[in-house]
């Protein structure tokens, strides 16, 4: 299984599968958008770090130019979904080699029949370079006009970004166009070349922001015109000449199937690191290919400045921001299948340590306390207020930023898995080392004394679970900074063993004071857990007081129970986004025996907001059922995990793919069904649960430079 297909055109999902079509190389993605157009669109491409200002949400990325633009008239009559007949439909993603091609056969107004293939990939060969083709097959006598365009009037939801520089054509066959963002001053050009069969130099229509080649042929019954557009795309971020490196990418193709054939083999190669097959279950299967699909092309293989944002490259959600989504659930992934991209994902953490730093001095603390939302350089760009569910005319206040302290450790959580994981030495003594240390710094900063418990806590914070905010002793806050702090006096000491001149710089650079370690140790061994005797961890102080609520009694809905309560009154009730003590517990695994995650999974399952909530959660819960033997609620976890993008079954898939939950449903499978565990010496074993109705699971991981392939079945 690895075709996501469409047979039927529907209008009212255009949206949805404008996401799920969506295609890229891990410097752009471009949504599955039709080439033609259609009304009510939600036409995008989106590059990694070519961000620019905007009111609320302080920046985010610009949608460039559209590449995609390609009108074609049939005897004088535009081709277009939303006129005419549609006498047969099909649209397909090989999810193998990146290409999405889409089948029409098609009747006009008048009555002229013809059948239109259109097929575009981004290549994987080189990021700069898209391809696109159509092939128009007539059953009339007549001409087919090609209308090829650069269109650069395009806005993010209604605000402009780019402002003209200039345009023109090169050598006949060629046009470009070149365009500035309005506030971050980024250069962006295109240029694109066509080839098509039997016909002369194309006409160039100079429509300032639109540069246009027009392609008249002639159209003979049962005869196939093919038009190819090729066309190179290049930013300021990557060249003091992006003009000059669009042309010179639009011009090497020699043709369509030798760029074809270098995307096929490109392709293969990364799945060979990758895949996973399961045979018995051919909707997990694909939805598994499909999420993997989606993290490899949203990944940065050759730029360490940028992160994958919550949203990948395929959606204007969240703008293009990144979160603990991608350390906490993408980054395994890659980790464990591309280290070099997992690599640079964390080398752009490194790059905003500044950042970071500015952020927890700015609020009175030492250390790195990262951005809840992460643009361009890691400054804080989470938006202050959004408007209420209740009443569109009145705002709300966003206090993730102010208070969500756990992403700290996350990015530390990340960079020491990754050290672990590869034995990159050289990486962690460089960049990975200080991430650890200086989160750490942070936390023994915010930590403070509670002199009537008798312990170190952190008070008004938010956790995972955004349905309560203002908490003191967040459950997964406290776990993970009590992790971060003993994990930074560990790296501290093998530092010290091998690479004493880095341990020397960094006790100096960061002030790791004789007193100051003292005081790390002191709040990792005296932080506030609350533990009850049968191993039940409350989520918050004062949790298990709030009001119980029996989340049956509210179905069937279409709505969050964050809506329903409304963002303020939700902090009364036991009904949570995410399960924070279920996500530690998983995170630091070998910490917590079965009894103790089961009285954990036995109290907060029923009280998640498992379809409306978070899509984070489903997958982590899946691995946590199948480590206590319950396979078959395993299974109606990730399934559900698996349904989020592809089925649209929380209505929002429109606004971009669901990055976290397609990392998470890799984690699912690997952890959780497969059961892989990992030990510091490079040992490593599985014990799989696997599905009933699973035949055979196979999957592949990279463990210090060595990949393993495991297959597990029934046996």
């Amino acid at each position: 299984m690895w075709k996501i297909t469409e047979n039927i055109f529907d209008p009212q999902k255009q949206h949805h599968k404008e996401t799920i079509f969506t295609i890229g190389n891990g410097y752009l993605c471009t949504r599955g958008a039709l080439e033609e157009g259609y009304p009510g669109e939600s036409r995008a491409t989106f590059l990694h770090g070519v961000f620019d200002d905007a009111p609320i949400v302080v920046t985010e990325l610009a949608n460039a130019p559209d590449w995609l633009a390609l009108q074609i008239l049939l005897d004088g009559e535009k081709f277009s979904l939303a006129c005419g007949t549609i006498l047969d439909f099909q649209r397909e993603l090989d999810l193998q080699t990146g290409v999405l091609t889409r089948r029409v056969r098609w009747q006009s107004p008048s009555g002229k029949i013809a059948t239109l293939v259109f097929e575009r990939f981004a290549s994987l060969t080189d990021e700069h370079l898209l391809a696109l083709r159509c092939q128009v097959t007539p059953e009339f006598e007549g001409e087919i006009e090609f209308r090829a365009a650069l269109n650069a009037h395009v806005d993010n939801q209604g605000l402009l970004h780019w402002t003209f520089v200039e345009q023109g054509r090169k050598n006949g066959t060629t046009a470009y166009l070149r365009t500035r963002t309005r506030k971050s001053g980024i250069d962006l050009a295109l240029a694109m070349r066509l080839l098509a069969s039997d016909s002369p130099q194309p006409d160039y229509w100079d429509a300032e922001l639109v540069p246009t080649l027009k392609q008249v042929v002639r159209a003979r019954a049962g005869e196939t015109v093919t038009l190819t557009k090729f066309v190179g795309v290049a930013a300021s971020r990557d060249t003091d000449d992006p003009l000059a490196m669009a042309l010179e990418r639009a011009a090497k193709p020699v043709s369509w199937e030798s760029a074809f054939e270098a995307q096929k083999q490109a392709w293969a190669e990364e799945w060979r690191r990758c895949e996973v097959s399961i045979e018995g279950d051919e909707e997990a299967e694909i939805a598994v290919r499909f999420s993997l699909f989606q993290l490899l092309i949203a990944a940065p293989r050759h730029d360490h400045r940028v992160s994958i944002g919550a949203k990948t490259l395929s959606g204007f959600g969240y703008r293009g921001h990144a979160f603990w989504d991608t350390e906490i659930f993408m980054l395994p992934f890659f980790t464990y299948t591309a280290p070099h991209i997992a690599r640079n994902l964390l080398d752009y953490r490194y790059l905003t340590l500044s950042a970071a730093r500015d952020k927890a001095r700015q609020a009175g603390y030492q250390g790195a306390w990262f951005a809840w939302e992460s643009a361009a350089n890691g400054e804080e760009v989470t938006p202050t207020w959004v408007p209420d569910f209740h009443d569109r005319k009145k705002l709300a206040r966003v206090w993730t930023g102010d208070l969500a302290i756990h992403i700290s450790a996350d990015v530390a959580y990340g960079a020491y898995q990754y050290w672990q994981a590869t034995g990159d030495d050289e990486w962690f003594i460089a960049h990975g080392a200080e991430l650890v240390l200086d989160a750490a710094q942070f936390f023994a900063s915010r930590a403070e004394w509670l002199e009537e418990r008798g312990c170190y806590g952190y008070r008004d914070v938010i956790g995972p679970d955004e349905y309560h905010d203002h908490v003191d002793n967040n459950a997964y806050t406290n776990l993970l900074a009590k992790w971060n702090l003993e994990t930074a006096r560990a790296t501290l000491d093998w530092l010290e063993q091998n690479a004493p001149v880095k341990a020397r710089e960094l006790n100096r650079t960061l002030d790791l004071t004789p007193e100051r370690l003292a005081k790390w140790r002191d709040v990792a061994e005296k932080i506030c857990l609350n533990i009850h005797s049968n191993g039940l961890i409350e989520q918050f102080d004062g949790f298990f007081a709030l009001k119980d609520v029996n989340l049956a009694e509210y179905e069937p809905r279409t709505k969050s129970m964050h809506e329903i309560f409304g963002i303020e009154a939700a902090n009364d009730y036991q009904a949570i986004k995410q399960p924070d003590v279920l996500m530690a517990q998983y995170l630091l695994g070998d910490a917590y025996d079965e009894d103790a995650i089961r009285a954990n999974y036995e109290y907060y399952n029923p009280r998640t907001d498992h379809t409306y909530g978070s899509s984070l959660g489903p997958a982590i819960q899946a691995i946590i059922a199948c480590r206590m033997g319950n396979v078959e609620s395993a299974y109606e976890h990730f399934i559900r995990a698996a349904r989020a993008d592809l089925r649209d079954v929380r209505g929002n898939a429109g606004d971009g793919i669901h990055a976290a939950s397609t990392g998470g449903i890799w984690q699912a499978i690997v952890f959780g069904f497969g059961g892989l565990r990992l030990y510091p010496d490079r040992r490593w074993e599985v014990h799989p649960r696997l599905p009933r109705h699973w035949k055979k699971l196979t999957f592949r991981f990279i463990l210090r430079g060595e990949q393993h392939t495991v297959s597990v079945g029934q046996n």
